[in-house]
C-alpha cells in the first residue's frame, strides 16, 4: 500500500523503514489563489456545524438513544461517515478544521519537548480568508477558540461566544470583534439559542443584501460541553430516560450500532480505574457524595449516586436535543432563503465525550435545581464511557474514543446518494481543502497541507483519501497506517490494532508484530520532527 496524500514523507511500501520529509516539500511556493474550474459552475454555500464535546454515539442516527431528528433527517438525506477523526481537543480540532494542518504544524498544540500553543504562522490562514478573497461572504457564530479575531480572520459577521462556564449568563464575548456587555442572569439568554439566532440573523443579513454571492457559515455551538446547563423544559423531556444506569444504556447503543452497520467486532470491556484526565479531589467535595470519579459497575453505585449520575446524563442528552431543535431552525432559514439545494452541510465533534470532573467560574450550588445557572456539573467517565460507545477512552485521549467523530455530510445538489455510510477513513484536515475545492480555488502554500479533499468521497467511498494519520496530545500519541493503528496513553506503552479487524481497539496485538510497531513508531517520530523542522524554518 501507498501514500495517497499525505505530509510528509513520500511514497514507500508499508514494509520500508520511514524515511524523513524530503525538503522539497518545504521550499516557499508564492501565495495567491489559482482558479480551477469554469466560472459558469455556481459554487456550493456552505454550512460547518461543530459540537463540543459530543460522543462518538451520542446521535440517534449513530446508535443513541437521544432524540435528534433534524440531525438525523441530515444524515438519512446524506452520508455518515464512519471513520472520521478529530485531534482528541477543542483548539487543536478548530485549528486543523479551518487551515487544513495539524495543529502541531502551526504552532497550536505542542510537540514533544516543544512549547504551548501559540500563535499561527502567516502561511497558515484560516480557509475563511481564502474563501472571502473568491467571492464568499463568511460568517461565524458560536465558539471560537483560535488565535485572533473572527473578523481579522477572514469572516463578514461574527457573534463570538467565548464564556463557555456561563451558558446562561456569558460574561465574555463579542459581535463582530466588539465585546459586548455581560448578560444577566434571568435574562432569558441560553447560548444554544443565542448561536442559533445569530446564525440566522446572518443568513437573514446574507439572503437581503449579498444573494448573488455564496456563502460559508461555521456554527460552533459549546453545548454539551460542561457545565451541564440545559433548560428546565428540556431536562424534563430526559430526566427518566437513564435510570437504567449507563452500563444498559452502553449495551443498547452497541445493539443499534451494531444494527446500522457503523461498525462491528467486540465491545470492549469498561476500563473500570480509568478516571478524569485531571484530578482535582476538592472539587469532589464540592459536588458531594452523588459524584462518582470512576466508571464503576451501575449496581455498585449507591442509591443517592444512582439519582445524581442519572441527572446529569439527563442534562447531557438535553444539551445535545436543544442544540439538534436549534440547527433546525437554522436549516428551516436554509430552506425559506431558498439555499438548501446548492448548500453542503457538514457537522461533526471537536472530540470525543468528555470524563472531566470539575468545578469553575460562579461555583456549585447544591441546593440550586441540577443544570441551572448556579451549577457546574461534569458528565464524568461513567456517562462518559456510555457516550463513546463502541470505544475505549474519552476527550484527551487519542484511542478511538477521544478522536472519533460522528460526520454527516449533506448537499442535495452535489450528493446524490442517500443513508449511506461512508467507511473511508478521514481527519478534520481535509474539510477545508475541501471547501477550497468546491468554490473552484487552488491556494498556493508555502507549506503544503496535509488534508485531502473529501469531494470525491461524496461519490464513491472506495478510494482511500491518506496512508497515515497522525496524533498527539497531551503525551497521549497515536499512528494510523492503512488499517493499523498504533496508539499509547502518556506513559504508557505502545499498543497495537488492526482497525480492519478491529475497530474498537480491543485487542493489542503489539506484542505478536514487534517490527510493525518498530516501523510505526519511527514514522511517527518523523512526523514529529518534520512539524517541528516546518516550524522553526518557516515561522
Amino acid at each position: 500500500m501507498f501514500r495517497v496524500c499525505s505530509l510528509p514523507g513520500i511514497l514507500f511500501p508499508l514494509g520500508a523503514p520511514p524515511l524523513r520529509p524530503p525538503r522539497l516539500l518545504l521550499l516557499p511556493f508564492f501565495f495567491g489563489l489559482v482558479a480551477t474550474t469554469a466560472a459558469a459552475a455556481p459554487k456550493p454555500n456552505v454550512l460547518l456545524i461543530m459540537a463540543d464535546d459530543l460522543g462518538y454515539s451520542d446521535l440517534g442516527c449513530y446508535g443513541g438513544e437521544i432524540r435528534t431528528p433534524h440531525l438525523n433527517s441530515l444524515a438519512e438525506k446524506g452520508l455518515r461517515y464512519t471513520q472520521f477523526y478529530n485531534t482528541a481537543r477543542c483548539w487543536p480540532t478548530r485549528a486543523a478544521l479551518l487551515t487544513g494542518y495539524y495543529a502541531q504544524q502551526v504552532g497550536r498544540d505542542k510537540l514533544p519537548g516543544g512549547k504551548s500553543r501559540g500563535a499561527r504562522p502567516s502561511w497558515a490562514p484560516l480557509v475563511s480568508v481564502d474563501l472571502k478573497r473568491a467571492g464568499y461572504r463568511c460568517y461565524h457564530s458560536g465558539k471560537w477558540h483560535i488565535d485572533g479575531m473572527p473578523l481579522k480572520n477572514g469572516f463578514d459577521l461574527s457573534y463570538y461566544l467565548r464564556d463557555q462556564s456561563r451558558f446562561f449568563s456569558p460574561k465574555v464575548h463579542w459581535e463582530n470583534d466588539v465585546k459586548l456587555p455581560p448578560v444577566k442572569r434571568g435574562s432569558g439568554y441560553y447560548g444554544s439559542l443565542a448561536v442559533a439566532d445569530a446564525a440566522i440573523n446572518h443568513l437573514k443579513n446574507h439572503a437581503d443584501n449579498h444573494a448573488d454571492k455564496p456563502f460559508f457559515h461555521y456554527v460552533a455551538f459549546a453545548a454539551p460541553h460542561f457545565p451541564l446547563h440545559a433548560l428546565p423544559e428540556d431536562i424534563a423531556k430526559c430526566q427518566h430516560r437513564y435510570a437504567v444506569g449507563w452500563d444498559k444504556i452502553r449495551a443498547q447503543r452497541w445493539k443499534r450500532i451494531q444494527k446500522l452497520g457503523i461498525t462491528k467486532g467486540q465491545l470492549p470491556g469498561v476500563e473500570r480505574e480509568i478516571g478524569p484526565p485531571y484530578h482535582f479531589p476538592e472539587h469532589l467535595e464540592i459536588l458531594g457524595p452523588g459524584e462518582v470519579n470512576r466508571p464503576l459497575p451501575w449496581d455498585t453505585l449507591t442509591r443517592e449516586q444512582q439519582a445524581f449520575q442519572q441527572t446529569k446524563m439527563a442534562i447531557h442528552a438535553a444539551m445535545v436535543e436543544r442544540m439538534d431543535k436549534e440547527i433546525g431552525r437554522i436549516l428551516q432559514q436554509l430552506r425559506a432563503m431558498d439555499a438548501w439545494e446548492n448548500t453542503l452541510i457538514i457537522f461533526l465533534s471537536d472530540n470525543g465525550a468528555s470524563a472531566e470532573i470539575m468545578v469553575r467560574a460562579d461555583g456549585h450550588d447544591p441546593k440550586a435545581p441540577a443544570g441551572s445557572a448556579s451549577t457546574y456539573l461534569c458528565l464524568g467517565p461513567g456517562w462518559s464511557t456510555a457516550c463513546n460507545t463502541p470505544f475505549r477512552r474519552h476527550k484527551t485521549w487519542v484511542h478511538e474514543g477521544g478522536c472519533a467523530t460522528p460526520f454527516i455530510a449533506h448537499w442535495p445538489k452535489g450528493i446524490k446518494d442517500s443513508s449511506t455510510l461512508r467507511h473511508t477513513p478521514a481527519h478534520v484536515i481535509d474539510v477545508a481543502p475541501t471547501l477550497l475545492k468546491l468554490a473552484g480555488i487552488t491556494p498556493a502554500r508555502k507549506v503544503p497541507s496535509p488534508g485531502c479533499s473529501l469531494q470525491h468521497t461524496f461519490e464513491d467511498g472506495g478510494k482511500p483519501l491518506h496512508e497515515e494519520l497522525w496524533w498527539l496530545h497531551e503525551g497521549h500519541r497515536a499512528l494510523r497506517r492503512g488499517d493499523w493503528k498504533l496508539v499509547a496513553a502518556q506513559g504508557d506503552p505502545w499498543e497495537l490494532y488492526n482497525l480492519a479487524e478491529d475497530r474498537t481497539e480491543a485487542r493489542n496485538i503489539a506484542a505478536r508484530h514487534p517490527e510493525r510497531v518498530n516501523i510505526l513508531e519511527k514514522r511517527w517520530e518523523s512526523m514529529a520532527a518534520s512539524f517541528r523542522e516546518t516550524l522553526e524554518t518557516n515561522r
